[in-house]
């Protein structure tokens, strides 16, 4: 009669589970309102050392144009590459420019315009030259 009972509670047990799993699916779809996540371009990249390693820790901004700024309503963005020298935005997949810079101590700064035409990956490749 015990492994009735285990058996049992552990059906009972996987059944509240999955009811759970479900009602946590549903709700963070219902969260957003549509249950779509907003379409999105991913400018992505890395950043080299001149001696072609990964460079950890360069700054990297990316400000939209101020037509882009003020028709998408997007501020300018920064952040550090990571460890493998890797780095990546979100932005909106509509029409816009944006310029992306990247700085690193002990290296030219380097600029590169953007244009995003939708959903999209746009990758960049970054190799740091020391200062002439």
């Amino acid at each position: 009669m015990t492994t009735k009972k285990r058996k049992s509670g552990s059906k009972r047990l996987l059944a509240i589970a999955l009811a759970s799993l479900s009602l946590l699916a549903g709700g963070a779809r219902g969260a957003g309102g549509k249950g779509n996540p907003k379409p999105y371009a991913l400018i992505s990249g890395t950043v080299f050392r001149d001696s072609g390693l990964s460079l950890r820790g360069a700054e990297v901004q990316l400000a939209p144009d101020q037509q882009t700024a003020k028709s998408l309503r997007v501020k300018s963005m920064q952040l550090y590459s990571d460890a493998r020298g890797e780095f990546a935005f979100r932005v909106p997949a509509q029409a816009g420019r944006y310029q992306l810079t990247v700085k690193a101590t002990g290296f030219q700064t380097q600029q590169r315009p953007v244009s995003v035409s939708g959903e999209e990956q746009i990758p960049f490749t970054f190799l740091m030259e020391a200062p002439k």
